[in-house]
């Protein structure tokens, strides 16, 4: 029952990650890098320690006994992740919801997933479990698919005119938003890293009273801290490069209404990983798979928005069928892998012996 929940917590995650750009295209007369900022000032910063205040008992105290080498870890993983945050948001902007979230998000699954238990040492013993080849199908079912969206996407490139592109997404470009995808799904995956090595805050967090289901918030304040780095540093200097910093006290501009949809996006963006953190608590002795499963599930919702958007309008019949292909393999993807896991907590005694991943001490 806790992996169904586990699973079921992580298509919450999905949503509101695939959802959390939407509130981004209200925002009227802000360049990207502003509108950014002010949506990742309340991820990286606000939401994090208002959740983890609200979740974790004695937040501040968990991390006070944290030793630097964990804490330091956690926070370079953060940064490091920063850069696919960063370039993230550029892969929306060329592409669109339903193709750069397909991209970006199928690289960082692959690496997400499979280098925890390549660096933790237990990947042969994941191969040779009846539970743990179920979750590596997920995980090829899983590319198979973002490969396919991929493929729909190039259709799609070929088969419009420009002025059709621009209709849907005002600044599509296949070729630059390919290669920010790319680099960006690269890094992205260090979140999942990040969230193995901040493990012993996550333990602290429980013996302190936190509940099982929370202790992954008190590692969200030091990773998203390291995001927040990342991500301000290089706002603040296209601000400044591109006087662009006039956006905020410009009259001629809704300031106040661009705010209140950049602090809905940025709150809606935190909600990923609030619920992947709970989801990532439930799923047993094969956490490590709740990373695909939270990326699947990505996909899967951004794909909806991104056809209920438009984005594909004008494509012909075959390029939709090709895309509608390509999401229900995601879909299925999640299937298996919850399968896998379920098979993992049958046997959960005897696996958590040889338990991939969260369990680094970073000391």
């Amino acid at each position: 029952m806790a992996v169904i929940w586990g699973v079921i917590l992580h298509a919450l995650g999905g949503f509101a990650s695939g959802s959390f750009y939407l509130p981004y295209k209200k925002v009227k007369g802000w360049s990207w890098e502003s509108y950014w900022l002010v949506g990742g000032i309340i991820s990286w910063v606000f939401a994090p320690w208002i959740m983890g205040s609200l979740t974790v008992h004695n937040l501040v105290g968990v991390l006070k006994q944290a030793s630097a080498s964990t804490l330091l870890w956690t926070y370079m993983w953060g940064v490091l992740w920063g850069f696919g945050g960063l370039t993230f948001g550029l892969a929306m902007r060329y592409l669109g919801l339903s193709l750069g979230m397909a991209v970006t998000l199928g690289l960082c699954a692959v690496f997400g997933t499979i280098v925890p238990p390549l660096y933790l040492g237990t990947f042969p013993a994941l191969v040779h479990s009846a539970s743990g080849q179920m979750i590596l199908m997920g995980l090829v079912v899983c590319v198979m698919g973002i490969l396919i969206c991929g493929l729909a996407g190039i259709m799609k490139e070929k088969s419009l005119t420009s002025d059709q592109k621009k209709e849907t997404i005002a600044e599509f470009d296949l070729r630059k938003g390919v290669m920010v995808a790319v680099f960006s799904g690269i890094m992205s995956a260090c979140m999942s890293f990040g969230l193995t090595a901040g493990q012993p805050i996550a333990e602290l967090a429980k013996a302190s009273g936190t509940p099982e289901l929370f202790m992954n918030n008190a590692i969200l304040v030091v990773i998203l801290l390291g995001g927040l780095t990342t991500n301000a540093a290089w706002c603040i200097y296209l601000n400044i490069k591109n006087k662009t910093y006039t956006d905020y006290l410009n009259p001629t501009m809704p300031a106040l209404r661009n705010v209140i949809f950049c602090a809905m996006a940025g709150f809606t963006w935190y909600l990923q990983f609030f619920f992947y953190g709970m989801g990532d608590s439930q799923m047993g002795a094969y956490r490590f798979s709740g990373w695909t499963l939270h990326m699947a599930f990505i996909i899967a919702f951004s794909s909806f928005w991104g056809l209920y958007l438009h984005e594909w309008r004008g494509a012909n019949r075959l390029t939709m069928r090709t895309v509608s292909v390509g999401i229900l393999a995601v879909i299925l993807s999640t299937v298996i892998v919850g399968y896998g896991n379920y098979l993992g907590s049958e046997k959960e005694p005897t696996a958590k012996a040889a338990q991939p991943t969260r369990a680094v001490a970073s000391e």
